[in-house]
């Protein structure tokens, strides 16, 4: 899986779906490069464990704009309560990463996007915010494909493959953004999401999910090492993670410790790097139709393995919010 169900036995980080990432996704907005699409999933197997947003929880889009794998730009996402089958969302923008707070004091903090309604049918409910912001919360096709039955059978992958996430379903939050002043001046950025919930009294929040490149947690983490993984911030995860990964690349694809290092050290810490300039695919941001995971089986198995033998989906619409309606 990408980071479905990431903590210990399959399941939900502190066990709300409402706040387990699924997928992020950063790519070049098709037809118009001066604008980018970030998109951020949760809830997996939507409806079945949860049919809404976590109104308590703030749902975080992060930017690195200087490669120190700390957020310079951020993107806060909260909801209100659901009431009467209604849901509606704020965004706001922050000139560092925003705080553990729900009420942002002492942020330099910019409302984008105010009282968004959140779409819980097949219909898109879409947002136009200031300065070019468009912005999308709702229910959701889940794009993500892998025959998951193979890889937990011991990455016994077979033609044709079996994409299990084919008539799954998300909650999607997608957000439109002007690269320079949504992303900073600089053309590479890196980008990574993370959720945050109540911890203790108060408003002060914790993290329990985040996710950066695809498959990083639910394949190299293994135990509580994967909770501890979630609550760990990039700038950290290098001195914390290196030697794990490094021991499972050495075993599932046979490296030596010195070329297993050097491939832990390009996947840590866990971005999705990103030039807004170019608009090609992984490694460069992420497309919904990226084959992600045949590059990463690739590079796990040292190419013993190339393919799952399952691809994209059908269902990506050709425009905002590029996600699929929902099964």
């Amino acid at each position: 899986m990408a980071d479905h169900l990431d903590a210990p036995g399959l399941k939900s980080p502190f066990g709300d779906a409402k706040t387990d990432i699924t997928d992020i996704y950063i790519f070049q907005k098709p037809g118009d490069d001066d604008k980018s699409i970030l998109i951020l999933n949760v809830n997996p197997l939507a409806p079945t464990l949860a049919t809404e947003f976590q109104h308590s929880a703030a749902y975080d889009m992060l930017i690195d704009t200087d490669g120190d794998a700390r957020a310079d730009i951020g993107y806060r996402i909260t909801f209100t309560e659901k009431d009467d089958g209604k849901q509606w969302a704020d965004v706001e923008k922050t000139r560092r990463a925003p705080s553990m707070e729900l009420d942002h004091d002492g942020e330099d903090h910019e409302p984008i996007i105010d009282h968004a309604p959140v779409s819980f049918g097949s219909s898109e409910h879409i947002t136009e915010g200031e300065d070019g912001y468009k912005f999308f919360a709702g229910f959701r096709s889940d794009p993500f494909f892998f025959d998951l039955l193979a890889f937990l059978a011991g990455l016994k992958f077979h033609n044709p493959g079996s994409d299990f996430f084919i008539d799954k379903n998300v909650f999607s939050i997608v957000l439109e953004v002007p690269n320079r002043r949504g992303l900073g001046e600089n053309p590479n950025v890196g980008y990574w999401a993370r959720t945050l919930i109540p911890m203790g009294n108060g408003d002060d929040l914790g993290q329990d999910d985040q996710m950066g490149r695809p498959a990083i947690n639910t394949v190299f983490n293994h135990g509580t090492a994967k909770n501890l993984f979630n609550a760990t911030p990039p700038d950290q995860q290098r001195a914390l993670f290196l030697s794990s990964f490094v021991s499972t690349l050495e075993a599932l694809g046979g490296y030596s410790a010195t070329q297993a290092t050097g491939i832990a050290d390009i996947l840590l810490p866990d971005i999705l790097t990103y030039n807004y300039n170019n608009s090609s695919g992984f490694l460069n941001g992420r497309k919904l139709t990226d084959d992600v995971i045949d590059a990463e089986l690739s590079l796990v198995s040292n190419g013993a393995i190339t393919s799952d033998f399952v691809g994209p989906h059908t269902d990506y619409l050709t425009h905002f919010p590029y996600v699929g309606k929902p099964h």
